[in-house]
């Protein structure tokens, strides 16, 4: 009797553990879906963010997008998923959300700015003249602001847009929303590929036209030879990855030479403006 007792119970136990390998299998796949939905939603909301603070800081509507079609700024989008993903815990405590939001935020921002100038020879942003920086990447006081913003986004701002994705799922069929999260991060990916390979276009095309002083030089001119002597590759990319294109979606971007310079890009197309309006606020 009591070995069939512990029989029972032996396959009780077994269940139990399948039944919880199944649970943790089914949080991981929801977990990778709702983690491309923060991306994307936070990398929409800063993209307008940024666009706002443009028309207000400087009076132009410009671009403030990180990839050349989707309206994503990937740094609010990769920064929001790494503060979530890091401090959902400590929601009740606003001293260690500024502590961890210091210091993720600071090495999210530092990590896309590194990773930008190995792949892409390129900034999007400087701080080599603020105090307390770090190379140009990170500075003290946006160090800061990273501390504030995730203390105000894991208490004010993440809780409303967790019970709006709540709320369009009791709406829509889970299937359907899945495909839609999906089908996003594919075109995503397009887009991120897409820009990879223009940037890289852009950057070899205005080192060689104005003889810029960069570290690779020798290999720039090799590769410009090689890209641009080809007429069909060089017809499609002045088609959609000219100056006029590159410049509008990307207005802040700059390079650094073998002295430690920055070089703006704008510098180097004629009359294009690095924006799609000017405001008179006067």
């Amino acid at each position: 009797m009591p070995i069939k007792i512990l029989e029972k119970e032996g396959n009780m136990v077994i269940e139990n553990v399948k039944l919880i390998e199944t649970k943790k299998l089914k949080t991981l796949d929801n977990s990778i879906y709702t983690i491309i939905t923060y991306f994307v939603i936070y990398s929409i909301l800063g993209f307008l963010i940024e666009t706002m603070w443009a028309i207000v800081t400087k009076g132009t509507l410009e671009s403030r997008k990180s990839f050349l079609y989707g309206p994503f700024c990937g740094i609010y989008g990769l920064g929001a998923v790494s503060l979530i993903l890091t401090l959902q815990h400590l929601n009740k405590n606003n001293t260690k959300l500024f502590i961890g939001g210091f210091i993720v935020g600071s090495i999210v921002e530092y990590l896309v700015s590194l990773f930008a100038e190995i792949f892409f020879n390129v900034k999007w942003w400087d701080y080599s003249q603020m105090p307390f920086n770090i190379n140009g990447r990170i500075c003290l006081r946006f160090s800061i602001f990273w501390g504030f913003l995730a203390t105000f986004f894991m208490t004010q701002i993440h809780p409303k847009i967790e019970r709006l994705i709540t709320y369009i799922k009791s709406k829509i069929p889970l299937r359907i929303l899945k495909i839609a999260i999906m089908t996003t991060a594919i075109i995503l990916l397009f887009d991120v590929l897409i820009t990879a390979y223009a940037l890289d276009m852009f950057y070899i095309r205005k080192v060689y036209e104005n003889d810029l002083n960069v570290a690779n030089r020798q290999y720039i001119n090799k590769r410009y030879e090689q890209i641009y002597h080809n007429e069909t590759q060089s017809k499609i990319i002045d088609r959609f990855f000219g100056d006029e294109k590159m410049i509008k979606t990307f207005p802040n971007l700059k390079t650094q030479d073998k002295d430690g310079n920055i070089i703006y890009f704008d510098c180097f197309v004629g009359d294009i403006t690095p924006y799609y309006y000017q405001f008179n606020f006067k």
